[in-house]
């Protein structure tokens, strides 16, 4: 228990002094979000039936892409790895302290596009706001679990931005939030289904969690959970 609360006053510090977690997920989401809201509803007919769920999709995949893999990095490639060895933490309350602390700073934002759409863009709030937060949930965990691996099998800093913007523009740009899937070639559609926010978008949208769009995220987050206990043992060794 001691170690536990060791790590969770860690990750407190750190989320405090971090630049990448402030602007990830919150300073460039809310920007893009006042900045396209405006485009979206001006020159898409329709768009403000959608604007939360595609801005809700943009912000959560560019605080889990680009947000959360250098936190990891700065843990199991620095020093901190060596703190938590010496203070007997184990390995996995790393990624389960960011995972957890990036998923709540993730909601928070989500929270404040679903109130501010409306009274900005007159955006539609969604019929069941029950099962539109239980998707954004979901969609959230999946994110997080992609991002994890990106932090965990990447020790070096820029190369962590690399790899993380190369997964983040194909998922919003084949997520259908930008322009209709139908409008995308057969073999670009295909693509987007490996990513969570084309299934994110999709469960969001939805008045109901229907099993079509939820299974596919469960399969990527079961994938990615198995490849990030391996990752985490190869940290450890």
């Amino acid at each position: 228990m001691g170690a536990f609360l060791y790590g969770i006053s860690l990750q407190w510090k750190m989320d405090i002094r971090s630049k990448t977690l402030l602007i990830t997920c919150y300073i460039v989401p809310l920007l893009f979000f006042a900045l396209m809201g405006g485009i979206f509803t001006a020159v898409m007919p329709g768009a403000e039936k959608t604007l939360i769920q595609s801005m809700t999709v943009f912000g959560v995949s560019m605080g889990a892409m680009i947000g959360l893999p250098p936190s990891l990095v700065e843990i199991y490639s620095g020093g901190i790895r060596k703190v938590y060895r010496a203070n007997g933490v184990p390995f996995c309350i790393g990624l389960v302290l960011t995972n957890i602390s990036a998923f709540i700073h993730l909601f928070i934002m989500s929270l404040l596009l679903y109130g501010a759409a409306p009274l900005v863009f007159d955006a539609e709030i969604p019929e069941n706001p029950g099962a539109y937060f239980a998707g954004l949930a979901v969609f959230i965990l999946v994110s997080l679990s992609i991002a994890s691996i990106i932090g965990l099998a990447v020790k070096d800093q820029a190369k962590t931005s690399m790899f993380s913007i190369l997964v983040f523009l194909p998922s919003i740009l084949l997520s259908g939030i930008m322009f209709p899937e139908e409008l995308l070639p057969a073999g670009f559609e295909i693509v987007g289904k490996l990513f969570p926010a084309f299934w994110g978008y999709r469960l969001m949208t939805e008045n109901a969690l229907r099993f079509e769009n939820l299974l596919p995220l469960l399969l990527i987050f079961t994938a990615a959970a198995f490849v990030c206990g391996i990752l985490l043992r190869r940290v450890r060794e």
